[in-house]
């Protein structure tokens, strides 16, 4: 109970970021960069399938929960069959090395579409979110490609009156309303590529909606606000074994100010990878992935929290399965994205 207390505590101090931050933060979002930008859809030439559990602030009774599912794949044959980039048959390309790099092309123009399912619970609040995405992506220059993509589901948000404990049990702020509540939710993003770099620009939640749990159009109701997001990343070959990948994730979202992340990825061949990230005043994060073979890779980090919450929190883990379906060229890792 005492838990719970401070819990409520903190989250009252630091109420502008929790209320403006309403979707979920992950630390893995570079193994999964679909989460944050809808124009990945396709962009590699396999289906790329990924599950993910994300546990904040472990100890904290009440703190936030999230797992997902996202699955986004290519439509195009041009591209499914012949992409310049594909290894040949049984594998073999390393993707990170420098040959590989030198020698990359753009990929073939092609679609791509997506879908993914995300949970999140904190308290006795939960959100669920549903969307279908579409991408389509063209060659600009012979190395560069450049893809538009677009998200479109729904939000639902429900309040668990169970797990509250009122002095007035009918108070308005959730009595006599709708605790379980549906909302459209739309998203748009751009992302160019290339064989060493990334950029990437995308908005969720582009569509404002009101947010209450009563009938009482006397009482203050919540809002949802668009998150801008921009991404980042470089290869960098350090020797023909070891490549250095830096990126960037900046969050822009009224009225709170812009944060971001800084990570930084070191990996061995297309076999495994390891690295560290920073969240501007919350956290430091400890990051390892392995490529187990051409259908399984795996990623693991640990947040170190730095934030006023670090006295009473075992800090954050995060976990990533990805599978890679109808993977015909058999690459490990991969050879459009980081």
């Amino acid at each position: 109970m005492k838990r719970l207390l401070l819990f409520c505590v903190l989250a009252l101090a630091f109420g502008q970021i929790s209320v403006a931050q309403q979707k979920p933060q992950y630390t893995q979002y570079v193994f999964n960069t679909f989460l944050l930008n809808p124009a990945v859809s396709g962009i590699e030439n396999y289906a790329d399938m990924k599950a993910g559990y994300r546990s904040q602030w472990t100890g904290l009774q009440g703190a936030p929960v999230t797992s997902y599912v996202t699955v986004h794949t290519p439509i195009g044959s041009n591209y499914i069959y012949g992409d310049a980039n594909a290894a040949p048959g049984g594998g073999g390309t390393d993707p990170y090395s420098r040959s590989y790099l030198q020698d990359y092309q753009a990929a073939e123009p092609h679609h791509g579409i997506g879908f993914m399912l995300v949970s999140d619970k904190a308290g006795p609040i939960s959100q669920t979110n549903l969307n279908f995405t579409y991408a389509y992506h063209l060659g600009l220059t012979d190395k560069l490609n450049l893809s538009v993509g677009v998200s479109a589901g729904m939000n639902n948000i429900s309040l668990n009156t169970s797990q509250i404990t009122l002095e007035n049990e009918f108070d308005p702020a959730i009595s006599n309303g709708n605790n379980n509540q549906w909302k459209p939710d739309v998203g748009v993003g751009v992302w160019a590529y290339s064989g060493s770099y990334f950029v990437g620009a995308s908005v969720q939640q582009l569509l404002k909606q009101d947010l209450y749990f009563n009938t009482n159009s006397n009482l203050t109701k919540s809002q949802t606000v668009p998150h801008y997001l921009l991404t980042a990343g470089l290869k960098l070959p350090v020797s023909d074994e070891l490549t250095l990948m830096p990126s960037v994730l900046v969050k822009v979202i009224d009225p709170v100010p812009t944060t971001f992340d800084v990570n930084m990825k070191m990996a061995f061949r297309d076999i495994f990878w390891l690295g560290g990230s920073y969240r501007k005043d919350d956290s430091f994060g400890a990051l390892l992935g392995l490529n187990l073979n051409s259908s399984i890779n795996i990623g693991y980090s640990y947040d170190f929290t730095t934030s006023a919450l670090r006295t009473v929190s075992n800090g954050s883990h995060e976990i990533v399965i990805g599978i890679l379906l109808n993977n015909r060229y058999k690459v490990r890792s991969p050879q459009h994205g980081f």
